[in-house]
């Protein structure tokens, strides 16, 4: 039973969840838990597969090296079917960022109040009323967003690499309406807009999608954990707690997969020519 929940209400308890711990930048506010998350388990994350990488045998697997084996023949395999092109270079992106949104959306089944309990377990009660965390990146529209429009530049990146950046430069004007002579100049403002709007759809869509399924979930175990504030609905509430949690494990893969899986379509996209 959350002692938040009974002291201030389910208002206060979901407010004070979802009210991040920033510090000033520059004038800005700057989430610093979604960043130092994100941050520690991105290193988690390239610690445990260099550790199988460095000592990967011929042989007969350990359990360790027969998983990471797994993951990344999936990974590469979805890669080869999507991407008909050299994949040495996109295989570890897609990889990077299927492992790494599995790892931040994880953070969601990690019980609300823990990180509180922790707090309040070491440097007492008041701190841990004041204290705000965060603890789930991708419930954060600065993360997502941040990884969307890293993998939009990653796209600028291909497109100039494959087509030059004069050829990219002229598809800009002259793609989706085809035109010669007087029209061709006509239409280049148009084309030039609508291929602007396709390119920032991209990460937009991107981001909003991993963000708000996220966010919701992040919310309905706040709600959740309103039913646990009485006896009376402790029951109900272990039970929608664990059922929710089971469904938001497939949320959590899939979004992860989704986010790996249309950063190597809009590779593949990039580096094509209308």
């Amino acid at each position: 039973m959350s002692e938040s929940t009974n002291s201030g209400g389910l208002n206060e308890y979901i407010s004070h969840h979802l009210t991040h711990n920033t510090i000033n930048v520059f004038g800005g506010q700057f989430h610093l838990d979604s960043w130092l998350v994100a941050l520690v388990l991105g290193l988690i994350f390239v610690a445990w597969f260099a550790f199988y990488a460095r000592k990967a045998t011929a042989g007969v697997p350990g359990k360790g090296q027969a998983f990471v084996e797994l993951v990344f023949e999936f990974i590469d395999g979805q890669v080869k079917d999507t991407f008909h092109g050299d994949r040495r270079s996109i295989t570890p992106l897609a990889l990077t960022i299927f492992m790494w949104v599995v790892f931040m959306n994880t953070m969601d089944l990690i019980p609300l109040d823990l990180p509180g309990w922790l707090v309040q377990t070491i440097a007492g009660e008041e701190t841990a009323h004041h204290t705000y965390m965060r603890i789930v990146p991708t419930a954060d529209l600065n993360t997502t967003f941040g990884l969307s429009f890293g993998v939009f530049f990653i796209l600028i990146g291909h497109a100039l690499a494959a087509k030059g950046g004069l050829g990219f430069g002229k598809e800009l004007l002259t793609a989706p309406f085809h035109a010669h002579g007087f029209m061709a100049i006509v239409l280049a403002p148009v084309n030039l807009a609508m291929n602007i709007i396709e390119w920032l759809v991209k990460p937009v869509s991107l981001g909003m999608r991993l963000f708000g399924n996220m966010y919701g979930g992040e919310l309905v175990f706040m709600l959740i954990a309103g039913l646990m504030a009485s006896w009376i609905t402790m029951a109900p509430g272990i039970v929608a707690n664990a059922a929710w949690a089971i469904f938001h494990i497939l949320i959590i893969l899939l979004q992860a997969f989704i986010f790996m899986i249309l950063t190597v379509v809009y590779i593949a996209g990039a580096r094509e020519s209308h």
